[in-house]
C-alpha cells in the first residue's frame, strides 16, 4: 500500500476506481505513516481517525455502487487549523482557542466534502497564521521533512510538511502574504495562492481580511488544480467572494496552447537573493524558453515598497480582527474575580495570545490610531493601488511572471525568531501578490545542499489556468521531483 503514498491524486483515484485498493486501506496506509513519523515531525495538531474512517467507508460504499466520483473522492487530506471543520477542534495554534470546537465547516471544506474528501486531521501553523516558520505555534514547532533542524516555513508549515512527508494526499492552507507559497518552497511541494475572491473565506479565521485566501498544497501542479477547481466559486456568505469571469472547469491540464510571454521582474533578482536559488530559477526559465516560450526582463518599480506596505496594511487589519479575542465572547478566559474589566482583558489576552500576535496587534493599533491613520494606513493603501496598476501595465505585455518563491533556503530553528524584521524579509517575494490580488503558484525547481528550491509563477487576475499550464509543462520538462529522505 505504501506505493500509493507519494503518487498523484489521479493515480490514487484510478486505483480506487479500479478497486485495486479501498479508500479505507489507503487511509490506513496514511495513518500508519502518521503514527510512525509525526511523533517527531509534528505536522498535525489534531488527528481525526474516527471521522476519517467514517468518510472512507462512505467513499468505499459509493465506489462499490458503481460511482467512483471525482478525483478527490476517498483521498485523505489535511486542513490548516485556522480553517473550520465542523465538530473538530480548531485552535489556530493558539492557547486562546485550545478548547474551541468548530460549530460549522468552512465553505472550502464543504465543497471538498461534496467531492468525497477524507480528512485525516488539522495541521499546525503559526499562531493565527502570523509567522513565516511555524515556530510561533503555541503548542510546538513543525520540522522540515528534508532536514529536521530546519523550519518548514509558515504560516501553513504543518500543511506543507504533511504533504511533503506523505502524511496526506493534499492539504488546505491559507495565504495572507506568502503563507502557502513560502512553506511549499521550503518543503518541496506545490502551493497555490488563488486570485483574491475566487475561493470563499467563510470559515477561515480572519487575519487580514483584504489579503487572506484559502488555497491548496499538493505534490503536483495538476493535483493543486484539481483541489482549486473543487473549492473555487462564489459564496453568498463571503462578501469578498466573486464570480470568476472564467469557468475553472474540472478536467486535467492541457500542455497544448500558444507559446506564452514570460516576464522576469528584475526587482526579484537583486541583493539578498541566494545565488543558488537564482541559478535554479534561471535553469527553469531556460527549459521553458527552449520549449518556445518568450522570456523577457520586466520591471515592477513598486515592488520595492511592497514589504513596507504589507507590514502596515496587514497589522492594521490584524488589530481589527483580533479585537474579538478578549476572553468574553471568544478566546480563553481567566477568572474575573477581584479585577477591573481592563485588567481582566489584559490578563486574558496576555495569557491567550503569543508574542508575535501581540506585536502585530500593537503595531496595527498604532497605525490606525488618531494622528497616524493618514500618515501610515491611508498612504500604504494609496501605494497599494499604484502596485496593482504596476501589475496591470506589465500584464499588458506579458502573460505571466516568473521569479523565486523565497530569497533563502529553509533556515534553522531560532535563526530568525529573535529578529522580527529579518523574519519578515522571508516574505519579500510573496506579499505583493496578496496586495494586488493576483494568483501565484510555487513549484519546486531544484534541490540545493539537500534542500528544495521553489519557483513562483504569477498570473493575471482569474487566470489560474495559465499558471497551471506553465507549471505543469515545467514539471514535465523537469521530471519527477524527489521526496524527502526516508530517515525522517
Amino acid at each position: 500500500m505504501s506505493e500509493y503514498i507519494f503518487s498523484s491524486l489521479s493515480a490514487q483515484h484510478g486505483a480506487l476506481a479500479r478497486k485495486e485498493i479501498s479508500a479505507e486501506e489507503l487511509l490506513n496506509a496514511y495513518l500508519a505513516r502518521v503514527r510512525e513519523i509525526d511523533k517527531e515531525l509534528r505536522a498535525y495538531l489534531t488527528v481525526c481517525e474516527d471521522e476519517a474512517r467514517a468518510a472512507a467507508r462512505k467513499a468505499d460504499a459509493r465506489i462499490q455502487s458503481g460511482d467512483a466520483g471525482g478525483v478527490l473522492a476517498g483521498i485523505p487530506a489535511a486542513v490548516k487549523d485556522t480553517i473550520l471543520v465542523s465538530g473538530v477542534r480548531a485552535t489556530a495554534a493558539s492557547m486562546s482557542l485550545r478548547e474551541y470546537v468548530a460549530p460549522y465547516s468552512a465553505t472550502a471544506v464543504e465543497r471538498l466534502d461534496a467531492e468525497g474528501a477524507v480528512y485525516i486531521g488539522k495541521t499546525n501553523c503559526d499562531e493565527f497564521a502570523m509567522g513565516s516558520s511555524t515556530e510561533n505555534s503555541a503548542f510546538f514547532p513543525t520540522k522540515n521533512p528534508w532536514d529536521k533542524s530546519r523550519v518548514p516555513g509558515g504560516s501553513s508549515g504543518g500543511s506543507a510538511a504533511a504533504v511533503a512527508a506523505g502524511l496526506c494526499g493534499y492539504s488546505l492552507g491559507s495565504d495572507t502574504g506568502g503563507s502557502i507559497r513560502q512553506p511549499a518552497a521550503f518543503c518541496g511541494v506545490v502551493g497555490l495562492k488563488p486570485t483574491y475572491g475566487s475561493v470563499s473565506r467563510y470559515g477561515l479565521m480572519a487575519m487580514a481580511s483584504s489579503l487572506d485566501q484559502i488555497g491548496p498544497l499538493a505534490r503536483t501542479v495538476e493535483d493543486a488544480a484539481f483541489v482549486f477547481r473543487a473549492i473555487a466559486g462564489p459564496d453568498p456568505r463571503d462578501p469578498s467572494s466573486m464570480k470568476s469571469p472564467r469557468d475553472p472547469g474540472s478536467a486535467g491540464i492541457s500542455l497544448e496552447g500558444e507559446p506564452m510571454r514570460i516576464g522576469v521582474p528584475k526587482e526579484y533578482f537583486q541583493e539578498g537573493l541566494d545565488p543558488r536559488i537564482q541559478e535554479s530559477v534561471a535553469r527553469a526559465l531556460s527549459l521553458l524558453e527552449k520549449e518556445g516560450h518568450l522570456v523577457e526582463e520586466v520591471s515592477l518599480p513598486y515592488l520595492q515598497y511592497a514589504l513596507a506596505m504589507y507590514y502596515i496594511v496587514q497589522p492594521a487589519e490584524v488589530s481589527a480582527n483580533m479585537a474579538r479575542y478578549d476572553g468574553v465572547r471568544y478566546g480563553s478566559s481567566s477568572s474575573p474575580q477581584g479585577k477591573s474589566l481592563n485588567e481582566w482583558y489584559v490578563q486574558n489576552r496576555t495569557e491567550g495570545l503569543g508574542k508575535e500576535v501581540r506585536r502585530r496587534i500593537m503595531l496595527g493599533t498604532f497605525v490606525l490610531s488618531s494622528g497616524y491613520h493618514d500618515a501610515y494606513y491611508k498612504k500604504a493603501n494609496d501605494v497599494r493601488y499604484l502596485l496593482r496598476e504596476n501589475f496591470k501595465r506589465v500584464f499588458e505585455n506579458v502573460d505571466i511572471l516568473i521569479g523565486p518563491s523565497t530569497p533563502t533556503l529553509p533556515f534553522c530553528f531560532g535563526e530568525k525568531s529573535e529578529n522580527p524584521l529579518e523574519m519578515y524579509l522571508s516574505d519579500v517575494y510573496t506579499v505583493a501578490q496578496n496586495l494586488a490580488g493576483v494568483p501565484a503558484l510555487s513549484v519546486p525547481c531544484g534541490v540545493v545542499d539537500g534542500l528544495p528550491v521553489g519557483m513562483q509563477i504569477i498570473g493575471k487576475w482569474w487566470k489560474e489556468d495559465d499558471i497551471f499550464r506553465i507549471g505543469h509543462q515545467y514539471e514535465q520538462l523537469r521530471g519527477p521531483f524527489p521526496t524527502p529522505p526516508e530517515d525522517i
